[in-house]
């Protein structure tokens, strides 16, 4: 798959970024799919959920869950579908999706576009449900009652996910990220609280990792207060390293191989407060087993991917978990939860 990968890349970077995915997309529902990965020396629970390898394919590939099986049998241990909203949105204008071929990155402003709650619901329903497959939820760009959009979300996919994402961490819709504000989370969790049900999936909140010092300390506060499972650090980032690419002013979060450091070190960040208290996601420039591991010891339960999918193809799941099991077992780990926060 690689092989067949490194020779098609050429023809695929020749076309605009977001009709190249538009293809992928349309190639994995095309194309047969194996079944789910079964749990083996990387199996982990998180939330109570038993995941059969601790990689994820991160929300944003699989916007309106057209493919969420073709994934899963990619070699993921799970897949985030979304950012979802109530109503469907066609996003920002194109543009909005670019590669940075030499930095390894991408940068996006894609803005929620997606086909709404009762489209992406009817999908998810259709499926046998085999795997592990969260939803991701966020609030339409033009509401007026965004707590009201993600409670819709919620309530939408209580009966379909594995677990829900609250997702208030997008740069690419304005005013998203004020929701990460002290009395802003405070409400949000509270309102999601005050309306789960007995059964419910857990529900995860995902951060960005352009937070001030005090940030994760508030942010683990709310969300163990309020019942969150796990929290998901982090999300694509607004801030510019050095890049070469033409691209590298594009508006919009910057994703891929210029994003690690920093959302490694937003890892070890909420892990130094969190003390165990939450589980944590890592995501953010992973693109290898030694990235993936590197996570898994600064306090990530979990990883998750897309960027890299873009340069590395298809492989990338089963190159990383044949990796990590590799690392675990030369650091002498005998489980992924071991290894966690073992920095």
């Amino acid at each position: 798959m690689t092989q067949i990968y490194s020779l098609i890349r050429p023809a695929l970077f020749l076309l605009d970024a977001e009709r190249a995915h538009r293809l992928t997309i349309d190639s994995l529902k095309l194309m047969p799919h194996g079944a789910p990965c079964r749990p083996g020396p990387l199996a982990t629970e998180v939330a109570e959920i038993k995941f059969p390898n601790p990689l994820g394919m991160a929300p944003g590939f699989d916007k309106d869950a057209e493919v969420p099986d073709a994934v899963l049998g990619l070699g993921f241990g799970f897949t985030e579908i979304g950012t979802v909203t109530p109503r469907p949105q066609a996003g920002n204008p194109q543009p909005r999706l670019f590669r940075l071929a030499e930095d390894r990155a991408v940068i996006n402003r894609m803005g929620f576009n997606n086909g709404g709650l009762e489209v992406v619901h009817a999908r998810l329903a259709r499926r046998k449900r085999q795997g592990v497959v969260a939803a991701n939820v966020g609030a339409n760009k033009d509401s007026t009652d965004r707590i009201a959009d993600y409670l819709a979300g919620i309530a939408a996919f209580r009966d379909l996910a594995s677990y829900i994402t609250v997702n208030i961490s997008s740069p690419n819709t304005p005013g998203l990220r004020d929701l990460q504000g002290d009395k802003e989370l405070n409400d949000l969790l509270s309102a999601i609280a005050a309306e789960r049900q007995a059964g419910d999936p857990p529900v995860f909140l995902k951060v960005a990792p352009d937070l001030d010092e005090a940030a994760p300390a508030r942010i683990v506060e709310a969300a163990v207060k309020h019942g969150i499972a796990a929290i998901i650090v982090s999300n694509t980032t607004i801030t510019r390293p050095p890049l070469k690419s033409r691209h590298a002013g594009e508006a919009g979060g910057l994703s891929g191989a210029p994003l690690r450091d920093l959302a490694q070190q937003r890892m070890r960040d909420f892990h130094a407060v969190a003390k165990g208290t939450i589980p944590l996601v890592g995501v953010g420039g992973i693109a290898s087993a030694e990235d993936a591991w590197a996570r898994i010891r600064a306090g990530a339960s979990l990883i998750q991917v897309y960027s890299a999918m873009v340069y590395e193809g298809p492989g990338l799941a089963r190159r990383i978990t044949r990796g990590l099991e590799r690392l675990m077992k030369h650091d002498g780990f005998g489980s992924i939860a071991e290894a966690v926060g073992s920095e």
